[in-house]
C-alpha cells in the first residue's frame, strides 16, 4: 500500500477515538503482550474475527476499507489510541483492516482478558465500551461493510435493510431505481430481476435475494444450529427481559442459550432514549443498552442464535423442547418466554401496499434515513409514539402526531407529553384518527378525521409511523401453557387458577412461572406486566433466580 509522506492522526469525534492514559494502558497491559510492528503489517483484517484489542504504543496504524483494492483510509491512530469496535466483543467479523502505517509497537490484549478488564475496571471499561458503540454507529452511518443492491419498491430489499439495521450491520444500500449503472452491472452479471436484491460482501461474495438466516451466516452472526442442542436455560426473546435473565442465569453457572426471531435488543433497541433506567441518570439509547448487555452476557458464556423464530414447544419427553421455524431443536431443563410484543396495524384500504415502502412500526436511524427531510405522520398517543415523534423531528421536514385521545397525558408519561407539546417541529393533532391513505408507488398524504366533530382534512405525508399498541408473540405456545384472553402468558397464582396442576410443592408455581413447571415468562409478553424497559429487565433478573430454585428442587 502506498503511504503519504505525512500521516495526520484522525481527531477524536465525540468520544469515538479517546486516548488512554499511561496508567490505563498499564492496567490493560497486565493481561496483554507487547508486539513490535513493521510498516504494512496487518493487525486484523476486514471480514475476519479479531482475537485481541490493540493499543498503539509507538508509531501509527491506519484503519483501511477494501484493503488491497480501493485502499480507502478511514482513520489514522497514534500512541495511546486503541483499535477495533463492538464486533470484538460480540464475535462478529470486522469491517475494516488495521494496517501499520509506520514502524512501532502495539499492546495486544486478548478478547477474554478485555472482557475481564471491562468487568472489573469501570473507568477503562466504560471508556472502551462507549468508544466501541460510537464507532459502530459511525460505521453504520457511513455505509461501510456489505452492499445491498435492490429496488426501493421491493419488500425483500426492505426486509434485508431492516435486518441489517436491527443487527447493527454496517452496510450501504444501492437503489436500483436511481443507480442506472448498478442495474446495468447486474444485467451483465446475469442477475435476473427475481434474484434481486443482491448482497455483496467484501467485493467477493454475492448473495442473490438471501434469507435473513443466509445473510446472518455470511456475516458470522450466531445463526441457529441445524442439530439438537441441550442447555440448562433456554431464553426465547432477546429484549431487556431475555438479556437480563441471560446475564444473571449465566452468572449463576447455568448453560444458557438465547434465541430471537429478529435481532438482539427487542423493541428497546428502537428507542432513541430510555429515561428511567437505573444507573443512567441522563438516559441511554436502546442500542447502547443492548450492546452493553450483549457484551456482559457473551463474557459469561451465553450463546446467542439468530434469526431463530420459535415455532413449537413440546414437554412430553421431560425436557422443554423448542423447535425453531427452520427445524432446529433445543432441549432445555428450564425455559423463559420473553418474546415481547408485535405492534398493531391500522386496518385501512391500501395499507398493505404502502407498508412495502412508506409505513413503519419503529423509529430508528434506519427509518429516519428513509424519510429524511420528508413530511411525517406519527399515529399513537403512548410513550413509544411520543419518543418517535421527538426523534424523527430532528430528521424530517416536519412531524404531525395524531392521537385519538383528547389529552396526551391519558396514555403518555407526563414529562414526555410536555417535551412533545413544547417542540416547535411537532404539531399535535388530538381527537384525530387516520381514515385513508393516498399516493402512487409511495405515500403522499393521509386523510385524518376529528373523532369529535367528524371533520376530515388531508395531511401531507411521505411516511406513516404506526405506534398504537401491540399483541404478544405467543401463537407458538397455544395449547401448551395458559394464556389470558388477549394471548399474554399467565404466571403465578393466575396460571394455577386457569389450569390447576397436581403434585406441586408449596409455593408453586413461582411468581413468574407458567402453568407448566419449569417454564417461566418475563417482560411485555407476561400478562399483567408493566410495559417498561426497566420493569422487563427486573423481571428477567428475577426469573433467572426462580429458574435456579426450580432446577435445585428438581434434582
Amino acid at each position: 500500500m502506498h503511504w503519504p509522506e505525512e500521516l495526520t492522526e484522525t481527531p477524536d469525534l465525540h468520544g469515538a477515538y479517546p486516548r488512554l492514559s499511561r496508567a490505563q494502558i498499564e492496567r490493560l497491559g497486565a493481561g496483554g503482550a507487547r508486539r513490535p510492528m513493521s510498516r504494512d503489517d496487518v493487525l486484523f483484517a476486514e471480514g475476519a474475527l479479531s482475537d485481541a484489542l490493540f493499543v498503539v504504543l509507538d508509531g501509527r496504524v491506519a484503519m483501511v476499507e477494501e484493503y488491497g483494492t480501493a485502499d480507502h483510509v478511514a482513520a489514522v491512530h497514534g500512541p495511546g489510541r486503541f483499535l477495533g469496535e463492538m464486533n470484538m466483543l460480540t464475535g462478529l467479523v470486522g469491517h475494516q483492516t488495521a494496517v501499520c502505517a509506520e514502524p512501532g509497537e502495539v499492546l495486544a490484549v486478548p478478547v477474554d482478558e478485555l472482557r475481564r478488564v471491562i468487568g472489573r475496571d469501570s473507568e477503562v471499561g466504560d471508556l472502551i465500551l462507549r468508544a466501541f458503540v460510537i464507532r459502530r454507529s459511525m460505521l453504520t452511518g457511513l455505509g461501510t461493510g456489505l452492499r445491498i443492491v435492490g429496488s426501493r419498491f421491493s419488500a425483500d430489499t426492505r426486509r434485508l435493510r431492516e435486518f441489517a439495521v436491527r443487527n447493527r450491520l454496517p452496510h450501504k444500500w444501492i437503489d436500483l431505481e436511481e443507480d442506472w449503472e448498478a442495474e446495468c452491472f447486474l444485467r451483465a452479471m446475469g442477475v435476473a430481476p427475481e434474484e434481486t436484491p443482491v448482497v455483496i460482501l467484501r467485493c467477493e461474495t454475492v448473495l442473490r435475494n438471501p434469507s435473513n438466516a443466509e445473510l446472518a451466516g455470511a456475516v458470522s452472526l450466531p445463526a441457529p444450529r441445524t442439530w439438537e442442542t441441550v442447555c440448562d436455560l433456554l431464553i426465547v426473546g432477546a429484549g431487556p427481559a431475555g438479556l437480563a435473565a441471560a446475564v444473571y442465569g449465566a452468572a449463576d453457572g447455568l448453560s444458557t442459550i438465547v434465541v430471537d426471531a429478529a435481532a438482539i435488543g427487542g423493541q428497546a433497541r428502537t428507542s432513541p432514549r430510555i429515561e428511567s433506567h437505573l444507573g443512567f441518570p441522563y438516559g441511554i439509547s436502546g442500542e447502547e443498552l443492548a450492546d452493553r448487555a450483549v457484551t456482559q452476557a457473551t463474557g459469561l458464556g451465553v450463546r446467542f442464535r439468530l434469526p431463530a423464530e420459535a415455532a413449537a414447544l413440546d414437554g412430553s419427553c421431560g425436557d422443554h423442547v423448542v423447535t425453531t421455524r427452520d427445524g432446529a431443536m433445543i432441549h432445555a431443563r428450564a425455559l423463559l418466554v420473553a418474546t415481547g410484543i408485535r405492534y398493531h396495524r391500522l386496518h385501512l384500504p391500501d395499507m398493505e401496499r404502502f407498508e412495502r415502502t412508506s409505513v413503519y412500526y419503529a423509529a430508528t436511524m434506519f427509518e429516519a434515513r428513509e424519510c429524511r427531510r420528508d413530511p411525517i405522520v406519527v399515529v399513537g398517543g403512548g410513550d413509544s409514539a411520543g419518543q418517535a415523534a421527538l426523534f424523527l423531528a430532528a430528521h424530517a421536514a416536519w412531524v404531525r402526531l395524531l392521537a385519538r385521545e383528547g389529552d396526551l397525558r391519558v396514555n403518555m408519561s407526563r414529562y414526555l407529553a410536555v417535551e412533545v407539546e413544547r417542540d416547535p417541529r411537532i404539531q399535535v393533532m388530538l381527537n384525530t384518527e387516520v381514515r385513508e391513505l393516498s399516493g402512487g408507488e409511495r405515500l403522499e398524504s393521509v386523510v385524518a378525521e376529528d373523532n369529535v366533530t367528524g371533520e376530515r382534512r388531508t395531511v401531507e405525508a411521505r411516511a406513516l409511523f404506526v405506534l398504537i399498541g401491540a399483541e404478544p408473540h405467543t401463537r407458538w405456545l397455544s395449547g401448551e401453557i395458559s394464556l389470558d384472553r388477549r394471548g399474554y402468558v399467565l404466571t403465578g397464582a393466575r396460571a394455577l387458577r386457569s389450569q390447576p396442576a397436581e403434585g406441586l410443592s408449596p409455593g408453586r408455581p413461582f411468581p413468574l412461572e407458567t402453568s407448566r413447571p419449569g417454564v417461566f415468562a418475563a417482560g411485555d409478553v407476561r400478562s399483567g406486566s408493566v410495559k417498561r424497559v426497566v420493569s422487563a429487565a427486573g423481571e428477567g433478573a428475577m426469573a433467572a433466580r426462580l429458574v435456579n430454585e426450580h432446577l435445585r428442587s428438581a434434582t
